[in-house]
């Protein structure tokens, strides 16, 4: 992760539901773009405190492995909107057992189907979600706190390209969606 593309404290970011990821694919395919990585097997642990005061703060710590890429990250997201962090790290399974050993409990385990795109600035992820859909997320990462309302302006003009309008916009989060999953499974 040592694109510039990764690196900042912000995220301006609009995820949208895909209604064919073979038309949005075909759509990028027209448009001058670099490919980081393709079809890669993300698998995410999601961590809270077990008063699960890290969702009441609207925080979020994950670790996150790639694979085949070999990448592994800790990201931390929150408390603001924008905000969020990520750091390479060497070895997941540390970071878990160090994590779980300072008292945070694992509340999810998620898994997802990732490429990577960059157009410009801006990376774009398409993302397939087993048994929710394909989104693409449209993002840049800045530390310009004040760059943030621009960059969102320029993202919804780029999705525009794609066709996505603001009805394809999914405000929640994977990890919301998966789990909301989870609980209709339970029967919740």
């Amino acid at each position: 992760m040592t694109n510039k593309h990764f690196q900042g404290k912000y995220e301006v970011e609009l995820k949208f539901c895909l209604h064919s990821k073979a038309e949005f694919l075909k759509t990028l395919s027209g448009i001058h773009h670099d490919v980081m990585l393709q079809d890669n097997i993300e698998s995410d642990w999601y961590f809270d405190r077990p008063d699960k005061s890290l969702e009441a703060d609207n925080k979020s710590i994950c670790i996150r492995t790639m694979e085949p890429s070999g990448i592994k990250l800790w990201i931390v997201k929150g408390p603001e909107p924008d905000r969020c962090e990520a750091t390479n790290i060497t070895n997941a399974s540390n970071a878990i057992s160090m994590l779980e050993t300072m008292g945070f409990e694992v509340v999810l385990k998620a898994q997802k189907t990732r490429s990577i795109y960059f157009v410009g600035a801006f990376h774009i992820t398409v993302d397939s979600l087993a048994g929710i859909g394909d989104f693409a997320e449209f993002a840049i990462m800045t530390d310009d706190e004040s760059q943030l309302p621009d960059y969102k302006a320029q993202i919804e003009a780029l999705a525009q390209q794609f066709g996505l309008s603001e009805e394809a916009l999914q405000t929640q989060s994977y990890k919301q969606m998966f789990m909301e999953k989870a609980s209709k499974q339970r029967g919740i």
